[in-house]
């Protein structure tokens, strides 16, 4: 009977381990992603010199061009299954699944007509103020993925992250800016919940079922641009520098899982093509350290850029396995990005299967 015992619950936490969706955190490292980034397969690190340095390479910030007070910088996105779930069935059913699918249990009610559609969602604000060499803000970031399986599961897989907190970031050039050096420090609040229910069971998670605690997470980053014609550069991202964990909040079921500390290498040419145009290549390599399983073929991304007077752009790229693809304009006062990209939802394998997410990004300010 004890033998019993032990297979049944070795099997129960095994099924846990695996049955319940998760983040892809090898390869979206970043707490607040770009859709200019994503549009280039994420690969972003040297070429980087926008509010989005502080996360992507804060080194950046010694290329931003004038003064910027964002006062949205809204990221939503979402993916293939989302959409057809909210969108499936009856056309007389969309106006109620729509606002559905924004909600934990929302998801559940749309993917039990839906089974088998991985469906996913986020959405990010980061105001801040930004110039050459430093940058604060705050940033609010919230993200969920579900599913029902039709393969004979009664569970409905879930996992819910959000991040919240104050960011500082500061950048040190040197030779002219041939060198540059910057770190990012936020105190970050991160909420995530990751677990399985019974598919009919109304979900309502309360303060008490996530893993919540604070730490300070620290950014670092590196540039060497060599001034000759298509400045080539080389750089370096690490993620956590400090190797910190989180505290686990009072009340709380414990404290989030500790984000590894990884290192992103890039180099990239920005040729001039014309009197009007400049074209940017990228090539990244995650995760450099090998802290997160996955093959190498999903830690390289490439990406290409199309800058027609620092206003109208045109984005392809390749990243975990997938292409992407996004159209940009930037003006002094407003910033839009559509963007598609992909994922693999798979743990390790290469092109295993595909995630498909459309995202949409506006800043606006002066």
């Amino acid at each position: 009977m004890n033998i019993l015992i032990i297979i049944v619950t070795t099997f129960l936490i095994t099924y846990k381990a695996f049955s319940s969706v998760g983040f892809e955190d090898g390869v979206i490292s970043e707490f607040a992603v770009s859709g200019r980034s994503l549009a280039m397969g994420n690969a972003f690190i040297a070429k980087v010199d926008d509010s989005s340095s502080v996360f992507y390479n804060p080194a950046g910030l010694g290329t931003v061009r004038g003064v910027r007070f964002h006062l949205s910088n809204f990221h939503v996105e979402t993916n293939r299954g989302w959409m057809g779930a909210t969108s499936g069935g009856s056309v007389t059913d969309v106006p109620a699944n729509f606002p559905k699918g924004f909600s934990l249990d929302g998801n559940r009610e749309i993917l039990l007509a839906n089974r088998d559609k991985f469906a996913f969602s986020k959405f990010s604000l980061m105001p801040n103020l930004t110039f050459r060499n430093f940058s604060i803000g705050y940033l609010f970031s919230r993200q969920t993925r579900a599913t029902i399986s039709s393969a004979g599961s009664e569970l409905f897989e879930y996992a819910v992250r959000q991040d919240m907190g104050p960011y500082c970031a500061l950048n040190l050039p040197l030779f002219g800016g041939i060198l540059k050096f910057g770190a990012t420090a936020i105190w970050l609040t991160r909420k995530e919940d990751f677990g399985d229910v019974d598919k009919d069971t109304t979900i309502d998670l309360q303060d008490g079922d996530y893993n919540e605690g604070t730490s300070w997470q620290i950014i670092s980053g590196f540039k060497f641009t060599v001034p000759i014609y298509s400045l080539p550069t080389i750089a370096l991202k690490m993620n956590n520098s400090a190797s910190t964990s989180f505290g686990a909040a009072s009340g709380s079921a414990g404290a989030p899982i500790k984000i590894k500390q990884s290192v992103d290498a890039g180099i990239s040419i920005t040729p001039q093509i014309g009197k009007v145009m400049r074209i940017h290549l990228e090539f990244n390599y995650k995760d450099v350290t090998k802290n997160y399983d996955m093959s190498a073929l999903r830690r390289a991304t490439l990406g290409i850029e199309f800058d027609v007077k620092r206003t109208f752009f045109l984005r392809f790229g390749y990243g975990d396995g997938f292409g992407s693809a996004g159209l940009g304009i930037n003006t002094k006062k407003l910033q839009f990005d559509f963007t598609t990209y992909a994922v693999d939802t798979t743990s390790t394998d290469f092109r295993g299967s595909e995630d498909r997410r459309f995202a949409l990004t506006v800043s606006s300010g002066f």
